[in-house]
This record gives C-alpha cells, structure tokens and sequence, in this order.
C-alpha cells in the first residue's frame, strides 16, 4: 500500500508540474521562469524523498517538452534543485533547507550547468553566468512558496498523513 500511495502522490505532483506551468510563468530574463515546479521540488523533496522528487521532477519536464510547454533545460533546472532540496531535507529535517536546496540546486549549479548542456543540445554558445540570473529568479519565488506551503502543512500537522514515510 506504500508504494500505491507514493506512485499516486507523484503522479499528482507530476500533474500539477505540468499544468501548472501553463498557468503561472513569467518572465525572467533570457529565459521563463516556472515557480510552480520549483515549489513543486520543495514539497515534493521534504513529502516523499530526493529520488521521488527527481523522478517528478524529470517526468514532469519530459511531459512539457512532449507538450511544447518546456524547453531542454527544463531538466537539468528541476532535477538538480528536487535532488538537492531532497537530500538537504533528508539531512537536516528542516523544510527551509528542502527551499535552500532548491534555490542553490537550480539557481546556482543547475545554471552552470546549463552553459554544456546548451551548447552541446541546443547549439548555443554562453558565457558561465548566463543562466543564472533567470533561473534564480525563477527557483527563489518558487522555493519560497514551496517552503511557506509546507511550513504550513507542517503547522496544521497535515505532513505526517500525506508523507510517504508514514
């Protein structure tokens, strides 16, 4: 029953992922900025784990490029922020370093990480902080929603009957 109730929590995640990029965008330099999936990695990270939270995170980036929604770099920004988040919270216990993670997974070493992926993926030629700027726009306003949804779950004591870990 455990693992339905984890693949049904990321299923949903991965939905929200994926419509609610179509809703809340705005941009943010080179590039658009997508709070909702950075909030997503939050929530994710501390509920259900790093590994879930990168395979959400992943499928979720997968489905908006299917859908035309996302671009390449949509993988690399979300998955290195949801491992980092996850594994900050996994470490610590504490949700504002699942939104630490985040903003330092996406918006600092995702973006360097962005300037190979560019170049080899998508043909372009970037100096090293190029992409910063952009995605951590973009990770910081959705890591803080992220951390004040989850700050509140944890207040109303809602955490412990949606976490997988229970």
């Amino acid at each position: 029953m455990k693992r339905l109730k984890l693949l049904t929590l990321m299923a949903m995640f991965t939905a929200f992922g994926t419509y609610g990029s179509t809703l809340l965008w705005f941009p943010a330099g080179i590039a658009k900025a997508y709070p909702v999936q950075h909030a997503l990695n939050v929530i994710a990270a501390v509920l259900l784990g790093p590994i879930p939270a990168v395979i959400i995170a992943f499928v979720t980036s997968l489905l908006r490029n299917l859908l035309g929604t996302g671009s390449l770099l949509a993988f690399p920004g979300s998955m290195i922020g949801a491992l980092l988040a996850g594994y900050l919270f996994y470490k610590t216990s504490k949700p504002i370093f699942a939104s630490v993670g985040e903003i330092i997974g996406t918006g600092v070493i995702a973006s360097l990480v962005a300037v190979p992926y560019a170049s080899i993926l998508l043909g372009t030629k970037t100096g090293a902080l190029f992409y910063m700027p952009s995605f951590a726009v973009s990770s910081i306003t959705g890591s803080v929603i992220g951390y004040l949804l989850v700050a509140r779950l944890v207040k109303i004591k809602s955490i412990q009957s949606l976490s997988h870990h229970s």
